[in-house]
């Protein structure tokens, strides 16, 4: 269950128990952090399951008369069930009490009846012009969820017009405790869009980068310093690749106020006293922000931003980095600077002490054939992932793959090794020992032993093929022993109906 639905049940479970009469925890209807689709889930429920929906002098007076032959006194709904009532006139009425809960009264403003909109409108402008801070930090991302409504456009208009103005956070208060010193952030957000693009709502966070990047005040106001920090420290891919070509942006555009391009690492011509030393360790900063970030993206923009910064140099150092793409950016800025990434890789591979995994998958992705035996002599290598980069090195060059030493590796302790001594070996399956495979698939042999080998069987087909199911269908792995009962079916089936050629294919 993700976090949305998760939140949703919150708000589902707390409505519930509202109209069940029992009283919200410590004074508070849902818990705190309450995410919007808490509060849309909220007004759902009691839209489905509230009072009845008979006008509010009407339902009363029927409620009066039924309690008092019992002497008992009328008990009155809470506000916050009244504020989501299925009868518009009541939810009209609602909004009149002294400080009805703000997350209502923003879904109000989106409400299908105008006589409820009106009012929850006017006491949504009156406390946005109140507290507008607060009041945007807090219902920004309940506001951006009801904009796909109808009625939804007026609020998101409103905030957003709010929002571009981007009014200062309060001070927070002084701490009473000197011996507590928590860590202070690199650059703690001080305004509201600020507060909105370090928040934990996705679709707040993205809303709130593009208002900013869209709007020349705000995007002016930020340093390059600060779009490399955001996008280092975004977890969402297509967000911080915003952040990224807009940290990337403003670097160019740095350059061409220096003068032009330093890629070529020539010396800095003699400047005026205006911080340019500053400015340029702002912006190595910034590249050094983006290489830092854990996102393939954000760390292939970073290495291409070295050439501008004249640290073409550099670029050797991620060419054994985990991520293909960024590998293939510090292959390009090694040629920029009149290197050869190939020899770089080769001598890599070569060195026992500083062999790695992404090293060799960086050789195999220069794409020469002269490079088959070094591959070659890697599958021994002590280290596992090692051993599975090198045979999906080997496939990647289309080397020949030699049987015995795959089938080897069938049994290596390495799942990755086998996993990839599999897929190499899928073109030569229907040829392979059947005997060593059918061997292989026994409860004695791990795991990634007996998937490998079943896998392989079933190209073979036949025979072979259903005596590995039959073995493998008290396999203690789920879908190991789902994989051997479906064929083991298909292939009892075929027997039945003398159609053995469909099960082959």
């Amino acid at each position: 269950m993700d976090a949305r639905s998760r939140e949703a049940g919150q708000g589902r479970a707390a409505a519930l128990a509202l109209l069940r009469g029992a009283a919200p925890p410590a004074g508070r209807l849902l818990p705190s952090p309450a995410g919007p689709d808490a509060w849309i889930a909220f007004d759902e429920e009691i839209r489905r399951h509230g009072p009845d929906p008979l006008p509010e002098a009407t339902a009363a007076t029927f409620r009066t008369r039924l309690f008092a032959p019992l002497g008992r006194r009328l008990p009155e709904p809470p506000v916050e069930v009244l504020l989501c009532h299925p009868d518009g006139r009541v939810r009209e009425a609602a909004l009149g009490t002294p400080q009805p809960p703000p997350e209502l009264v923003v879904i109000r403003c989106a409400d299908w009846a105008a006589a409820v909109r009106e009012p929850a409108r006017r006491l949504l402008d009156r406390t946005l012009a109140d507290a507008p801070a607060a009041t945007l930090v807090a219902l920004t991302p309940l506001v951006l969820r009801l904009a796909r409504r109808d009625q939804g456009a007026w609020a998101l208009a409103l905030f957003e017009a709010a929002l571009r103005t981007d009014p200062p956070l309060p001070a927070a208060p002084a701490r009473r405790d000197p011996a507590r010193r928590p860590a202070r952030p690199a650059d703690p957000p001080r305004t509201v869009l600020a507060r909105l693009c370090d928040g934990a709502d996705l679709p707040t966070r993205r809303y709130a980068t593009r208002l900013t990047l869209d709007t020349p005040v705000l995007r002016d106001r930020l340093t390059v310093r600060d779009r490399a920090r955001l996008a280092a420290a975004e977890r969402d891919p297509a967000n911080a690749a915003v952040w990224a070509d807009a940290t990337l942006k403003a670097l160019a555009a740095a350059r061409r106020d220096d003068g032009g391009d330093r890629g070529d690492g020539g010396e800095r011509g003699d400047r005026a006293d205006r911080g340019d030393d500053e400015a340029e360790a702002e912006r190595d900063q910034a590249v050094d922000l983006l290489i830092g970030s854990p996102l393939p993206t954000v760390r292939a923009a970073g290495v291409t931003a070295l050439r501008r910064a004249g640290r073409t140099a550099e670029g050797v150092s991620h060419l054994a980095d985990r991520s293909p793409l960024v590998r293939a950016c510090a292959r390009w800025l090694t040629a920029q600077d009149g290197g050869d990434p190939h020899d770089h890789y080769r001598r890599l591979a070569s060195d026992p002490s500083g062999c790695s995994p992404h090293a060799v998958a960086g050789l195999a992705e220069s794409g020469r054939t002269e490079d088959v035996p070094l591959l070659q002599g890697l599958l021994d290598h002590p280290s596992g992932a090692v051993r599975a980069a090198a045979v999906a090195g080997l496939r990647r060059l289309g080397a020949d793959p030699d049987r015995s030493a795959l089938l080897a590796l069938l049994d290596d302790p390495s799942p990755a090794a086998a996993r990839e001594a599999g897929l190499s070996l899928r073109p030569v399956a229907e040829v392979l020992d059947t005997a060593h495979l059918l061997s292989r698939c026994t409860p004695k042999q791990p795991l990634h032993t007996r998937r490998a080998a079943f896998r392989l069987l079933l190209i073979q087909g036949g025979t072979a093929a259903r005596q590995a199911a039959e073995s493998l269908s008290s396999d203690w792995e789920p879908a190991l022993r789902h994989a051997a009962r479906t064929y083991a079916a298909f292939h009892a089936t075929g027997e039945r109906t003398k159609r053995r050629g469909w099960l082959r294919r």
